[in-house]
C-alpha cells in the first residue's frame, strides 16, 4: 500500500497513511485516508482497474460538531504497556478478552474526542453493558518483524454510535487513526450521520 505512494518515497518522506479492509456484501474494499491521491499503477497488478473511487475528506472534517452523534466503525489494536522501572513505556500487551476490548475502546474514547453512546435503562432494563457498540470481527493476524522475530497481534473491528465531546480533538483522532500498528491496516475510523 505505501508503495502507492511514488513521490513520498523519490522525496523520502515517509507519512503514515491509514488504510483499512473492509468486508461488504461478499467482496473487500481497500478504504485509504491520505493527503495525496494514491497511485493506482501499484494495484494493477492486482485486477481492479477502473474500481477506485476518491473523495475529499474535507467536508466531513469540517462538519463535525461538539454534540454530534455518529455511527462509527474502527479496526484496532487495543494493548496496554506494562510499567517498567526506569522506561518511558513498558512492554506492549495484546487485551486478548472480549471485555478487555470493550474497555479498551471506552478509555480510548476519553482521549479522542468523542464517548461511546449508552442504552437509556428503559430500552434494556436487564442490560449489563450498557455501552452501543460491538465488537464484529476478532482474529490474531502474525507479523514478521526484523531479526526473525514473530509477533502475534490483536485485530479487533468495532461497530457502534458515539457522540462528539471535542471536536478539534476528534478531528485530529479521525486523520491520525486510533490505537498502535496503524501500517497494517488498523486505526482508520470511519463515521456516518446517524440522526
Amino acid at each position: 500500500m505505501e508503495k502507492s505512494f511514488p513521490a513520498e518515497i523519490e522525496a523520502g518522506v515517509r507519512r503514515r497513511h491509514l488504510w483499512r479492509i473492509d468486508p461488504l456484501y461478499g467482496e473487500l474494499y481497500l478504504m485509504v485516508l491520505s493527503e495525496e491521491k494514491p497511485s493506482l499503477k501499484e494495484f494493477s497488478k492486482y485486477g481492479v482497474e477502473n474500481t477506485f473511487l476518491s473523495k475529499s475528506y474535507d467536508h466531513l472534517l469540517t462538519s463535525i460538531k461538539v454534540g454530534q452523534v455518529l455511527r462509527f466503525r474502527v479496526t484496532a489494536n487495543p494493548t496496554y504497556a506494562d510499567p517498567q522501572p526506569g522506561k518511558e513505556r513498558g512492554k506492549v500487551y495484546p487485551h486478548v478478552t472480549i471485555e478487555q476490548q470493550r474497555h479498551w475502546l471506552i478509555k480510548k474514547s476519553a482521549n479522542a474526542g468523542f464517548e461511546i453512546m449508552t442504552r437509556t435503562n428503559d430500552m434494556i432494563p436487564d442490560a449489563d453493558d450498557q455501552y452501543l457498540f460491538d465488537i464484529v470481527h476478532r482474529d490474531h493476524p502474525v507479523l514478521n518483524r526484523k531479526g526473525n522475530r514473530v509477533v502475534h497481534l490483536s485485530r479487533v473491528t468495532f461497530e457502534g454510535i458515539l457522540k462528539v465531546t471535542d471536536s478539534d480533538v476528534f478531528r485530529q483522532m479521525l486523520i491520525q487513526g486510533l490505537g498502535r500498528e496503524k501500517a497494517f491496516g488498523m486505526g482508520l475510523m470511519t463515521v456516518l450521520s446517524e440522526v
